[in-house]
Parts: C-alpha cells; structure tokens; sequence
C-alpha cells in the first residue's frame, strides 16, 4: 500500500493540479485541452494500481469509497471538455453553468480521496 499517510492527498494533488489548468484554459491562460477520464494522473491510478493498493488497507469502507469515486471522476472529465468547448464557440452561459458543475463534480472527488486518506 502506500509508503506513507499522505498518499491520498497526493492523488488528491494531481486532481487539483489538473482542475487548475482546466480553470487556465477557460480563463483564456492555458490551451489545455484536458484528457479521458483514463489518462490523467488520477484516472491512471484508478484504472490502473488503484484497486490494489485500496484492497491492501486494513478498513473495509475503503474499496466501497473507492468505487465512488469512479462516477464522479469520468464526468469531471466529460463536463470539463464540455465546458471548454462551450466558452470557445461563445455560449457563456452554457459554459459558466458547466464550469459549475465541474467544481462541484470536484468536490466530490476531493471528498471521496479526504475520506480513503482519513480511512488508511
């Protein structure tokens, strides 16, 4: 499992770290484009070692929160893409409304990483 209690809130890092250049880009800083749901750090994790090292740790809950974070992470992805095309072809609007959910589709993420962390 993980070499230290931190490691959640490391792939709670990489989240945020990506959340902030989708916020670049929208803000007309950045052209990142964002990525699948599969090829961002966190996603890496999660499709990749992810369920092993949650199935080491001694607390039951853990791969149950683990699983939830699933829905939430793929939808970030899918209404962050969204989001940027929206601001580009000029619906504000659509775009504001999405940037939105983004955030709050992120909160649920950083919620779900807080909890494995607190769980470890």
């Amino acid at each position: 499992m993980a070499e230290s209690k931190a490691f959640f809130l490391l792939r709670l890092n990489d989240h945020i770290q990506y959340l902030k250049k989708i916020d670049a880009t929208l803000a007309g800083k950045s052209d990142f484009e964002g990525t699948d749901c599969h090829d961002c750090k966190l996603g890496k994790w999660l499709y990749g070692i992810g369920f092993q090292e949650v199935s080491a740790m001694k607390n039951p809950k853990a791969l149950e929160v683990f699983g939830e974070l699933f829905e939430p992470h793929q939808h970030f992805h899918e209404i962050s893409k969204l989001a940027i095309e929206r601001k580009r072809s000029g619906a504000e609007m659509d775009a504001k409304a999405l940037v939105t959910e983004m955030h709050v589709l992120s909160r649920v993420i950083s919620q779900k990483l807080l909890e494995l962390d607190n769980l470890d």
